[in-house]
Parts: structure tokens; C-alpha cells; sequence
């Protein structure tokens, strides 16, 4: 299998086995729906704080930090509401109110993509609510921050995926797979990233980490 379909098939599994958005359980995705399932949060997140439906998109112009704290080390994350302002929007209210705190990232395609952001640590959980699709208006690269979903519209909820390789972009740019709404990107930290990545998985086509790294704290500034 050459790079560029080796990358389809990988993007093909993501969409596929994340139920990314908070769909609740897993289904095809010529079946799925977008119907959100209530997913509880780790222990730390003050649940009366966090989002029950879409919050506020982030403001034309603005960014935010977002740092999260890892057994592997310390990831920084630039966010920027003129690539997604509702998704973005959504991950900064989600950080903000610790959500993520103590959230695994599950899934772990060495080359590829790691996965996060859902609480209950299997592919299929969120927040509870799911936000508007937006267009991709620029390209995925090694640190690109995006928000996975299923195939339905308007799926995405919780869980977020960070690009491993400039290559990846092949597949991600691919008209049937170019809706996952990018975010932001990794500004330092890419190497805690890679160390998550390295860490055991179970292999295609799930790769679900079977010592998955949490993310012990995710707080959020204004650069």
C-alpha cells in the first residue's frame, strides 16, 4: 500500500471508530446519527460549569493557549477562532471549565494521529451536545490541531485529534475525508506529543492505547 492510501485508510478507520462527536455508541457511518448521549466527566470537571449545548463561538481575531499537562510532558496549543470560531469556540469552553482534566487520549495511530477528549475513554463518548459543522479552510500538518466527529452533520462534541506527520495532509485534504474542523496547532510540546504516540496501542483498525496517557490538567490563557 503506498503513503497517500495508507493514509485513506488510516483517515478511513478515524472517522470510523471515534464515534468522535458524543454519538454514544458506535455505528456505521452510513447509520449515523448525531443524537448526543450524556457522557459523564471526570471526577475534577465542575459539570455545573461546563457547556450543556453549544456555547459561543470564539470573536473574529482572537486566540487562546491552551496548555495540557501529561505524565510525557507538557503540551502547548494555539487556538484561533478565524480557523473555526464555533468549534474553536466550543474546545475553549470545554478547557476552561476542566472538562478534559484527568481525560485520556485513547487512540494512537503511530505516524498519523493521536485521539482525545472523551471522558469515558472508549471512542464513543462527549460531551452531551454536538455543534455545527464548519468548512476546512486550510490544510492539516504535523501539529494541526482538528475536532473528530462521525460521518453524520453536526457531530463533533468533545474529542480532538493532533496531526504526527506533514504527510498525513494527502489523505486529510481528500474531498470525502476534509471536514474535520482545524482549531489550532501545536506550539510546543510536539515531542510529549510523539512520546503519547509511541506508547502501546492495539493495533488496526482501532489502535485504542492500552496504557493511555491522561491529560492531568488543561488550562486556558490569552497569549
Amino acid at each position: 500500500m503506498t503513503r497517500p492510501n495508507l493514509v485513506l485508510a488510516l483517515f478511513g478507520a478515524l472517522l470510523v471508530a471515534s464515534a468522535c462527536a458524543g454519538t454514544g455508541a458506535y455505528v456505521p457511518p452510513s447509520t449515523a446519527t448525531s443524537t448526543p448521549s450524556a457522557s459523564v466527566p471526570s471526577a475534577s470537571v465542575a459539570t455545573s460549569a461546563c457547556p450543556k449545548a453549544q456555547p459561543a463561538a470564539l470573536a473574529a481575531g482572537q486566540k487562546r493557549l491552551v496548555t495540557i499537562e501529561t505524565a510525557k510532558g507538557q503540551i502547548q496549543i494555539t487556538i484561533e477562532a478565524n480557523l473555526s470560531p464555533i468549534a474553536a469556540g466550543n474546545f475553549v469552553a470545554l478547557a476552561s471549565c476542566g472538562y478534559y482534566n484527568g481525560v485520556v487520549f485513547h487512540r494512537l495511530v503511530p505516524g498519523f494521529v493521536i485521539q482525545g477528549g472523551d471522558p469515558t475513554g472508549t471512542g464513543t463518548g462527549g460531551p452531551g451536545y454536538t455543534i455545527k459543522d464548519e468548512p476546512v479552510t486550510t490544510t492539516y500538518h504535523r501539529g494541526t490541531i482538528a475536532m473528530a466527529r462521525t460521518a453524520a452533520p453536526d457531530s463533533v462534541g468533545s474529542q480532538f485529534f493532533i496531526v504526527l506527520d506533514d504527510e498525513a495532509a494527502t489523505g486529510l485534504a481528500d474531498p470525502a475525508y476534509n471536514n474535520y474542523q482545524i482549531i489550532g496547532t501545536v506550539t510546543s510540546g510536539m515531542e510529549t506529543v510523539d512520546a503519547i504516540a509511541a506508547m502501546p496501542n492495539s493495533g488496526p483498525p482501532n489502535n485504542a492505547a492500552t496504557s493511555p496517557v491522561a491529560m492531568d490538567k488543561v488550562t486556558v490563557s490569552t497569549p
